[in-house]
């Protein structure tokens, strides 16, 4: 495991945030710290507003009321190319690769599209593709490289998404159900690559439904339910929570 969460640094800080559609509180009051090198579970029933919140951090709604505090300032209203380029990455569930690229395209893409605005830091076309070999290694796709995304397995498609945000260079990853649909060996090999880069001072967030992912990967839980923030803390503390479970599992009281 990481780090203590109690030793480490806020890296994202939610405050007092409420997003509302037609008079629906899809976010209602939620503060939260994310913080820094470990890995943060949100987790609740559907409809809790996790990829609602997952929207709201990267500029892709605008929030009714409260704050989002990205490294101390507000990011609030801020374009999601500038969020992602303050180093806030996300994967989507729908996954978005470009179908009919290479592997090693799609990885290659990201990186130069950060070049536009990195140039200092982009490095020369060599040390780029040396990079996406290294990244490719890393997730397993390397001997991909040339298989158009289209082409590879449903697993292969989850670590080319997870590939793609390692090319950003971004600090924080918000990851939605990166891990669904993976078969028991893709999972081991998943969770062992969250775990390299999180030793190398990645802060992940991740929305997860599959309890025993959840269980194996989080240093720190978050619950939400109907929008609101019911519980944050240790996964023993979170998981061993009779209330939480019903609510979790369906079998909340009416």
């Amino acid at each position: 495991m990481s780090k203590s969460p109690a030793l480490t640094a806020t890296l994202l800080e939610i405050a007092n945030l409420t997003k509302s559609f037609d008079g629906v509180k899809a976010v209602e009051d939620v503060s939260l710290h994310l913080r820094e090198g470990i890995i943060t579970t949100l987790v609740g029933p559907n409809g809790a507003g996790k990829t609602t919140l997952f929207n709201l951090i990267t500029g892709h709604l605008r929030p009714t009321a409260g704050d989002i505090r990205w490294q101390g300032e507000s990011i609030v209203g801020t374009a999601p190319w500038k969020i992602a380029r303050l180093g806030v990455a996300r994967t989507f569930q729908d996954l978005r690769l470009f179908s009919h690229m290479t592997v090693f395209e799609n990885v290659l893409t990201v990186m130069e599209r950060s070049a536009w605005f990195w140039q200092s830091e982009a490095g020369s076309g060599a040390e780029r593709h040396q990079r996406v070999h290294e990244i490719l290694d890393a997730t397993g796709l390397l001997h991909k490289a040339d298989v158009r995304a289209n082409d590879l397995a449903y697993a292969e498609r989850k670590f080319l998404s997870v590939a793609r945000i390692m090319a950003t260079k971004a600090k924080m990853w918000l990851l939605d159900e990166p891990a669904s649909g993976l078969d028991p060996r893709s999972y081991e090999r998943f969770v062992a690559l969250l775990r390299s880069e999180v030793r190398r001072g990645i802060t992940i967030c991740i929305i997860e439904h599959n309890l025993e992912i959840v269980v194996s990967i989080s240093d720190r839980i978050s619950f939400l339910d109907q929008g609101r923030l019911l519980a944050d803390g240790e996964p023993e503390e979170i998981l061993g929570n009779p209330e939480l479970s019903s609510i979790y599992f369906g079998e909340r009281n009416s």
